[in-house]
Order: C-alpha cells, then sequence, then structure tokens
C-alpha cells in the first residue's frame, strides 16, 4: 500500500492532476496560475515524477520558442474514480471533522 500513497498522495499530486483533469492540456505557465501557491521548481519536480510515473504526458513542440504542454494520461485519468470518492467523502464527512476540531481547540489547554 506504500507505494500507491507514495504515488497518489505526494504533495502537490493530487492537485496537479485534478487540474490537468479538470482544464486539459496545458501549458506550464498555466498549469502554475491554475493550481495556486506552488513554485516553479516544485512544480517541474512533480511533474517529472509524474511523467516518469505515467500519470502525466509531456508534449514537446520544437518551435521558437519552445512550446511544452502537459496533459493527464489514461493511466492519470484512471485514479479519476478515486478522486471522486475523496470529494464525496469530503462533502459528507468534513463538517464532521470541522466540528471535532472545534470541540477539541475549546477543551484542549
Amino acid at each position: 500500500m506504500t507505494p500507491v500513497l507514495d504515488i497518489v498522495f505526494s504533495r502537490w499530486t493530487t492537485p496537479i492532476l485534478w487540474t490537468l483533469h479538470h482544464f486539459g492540456r496545458q501549458r506550464f505557465v498555466q498549469l502554475n496560475r491554475n493550481i495556486g501557491p506552488i513554485t516553479a521548481k516544485v512544480l517541474t519536480q512533480r511533474l517529472r515524477q509524474l511523467e516518469r510515473d505515467g500519470l502525466v504526458t509531456r508534449t514537446y513542440h520544437p518551435e521558437v520558442p519552445p512550446r511544452v504542454e502537459y496533459e493527464i494520461s489514461e493511466l492519470g485519468l484512471s485514479l479519476a474514480p478515486l478522486f471522486a470518492a475523496l470529494t464525496d467523502w469530503s462533502h459528507h464527512h468534513l463538517p464532521a471533522v470541522e466540528r471535532a476540531r472545534t470541540a477539541f481547540d475549546t477543551t484542549t489547554p
């Protein structure tokens, strides 16, 4: 189970895959903008790892200036049911998590 957790739930993996799934093929700058507060260095590292894992495809267009596009692969798309289940869980259970946090924070010195 640990390899799966390392692949799917590494920091920034879920936001990158979700963004590529939601917005489709994107150039680096678009992806960076759509994800939010991620540094270019970290995004580059995560994209390389996701490409290595087969979850993202990178297409290089030899133009001037060169253009590179990223998109979620078929293997990456196969994770959609997992992310849908997590989204469903969050809709149903995050209010209870927030209540538990509030109760804990008000009773813990």
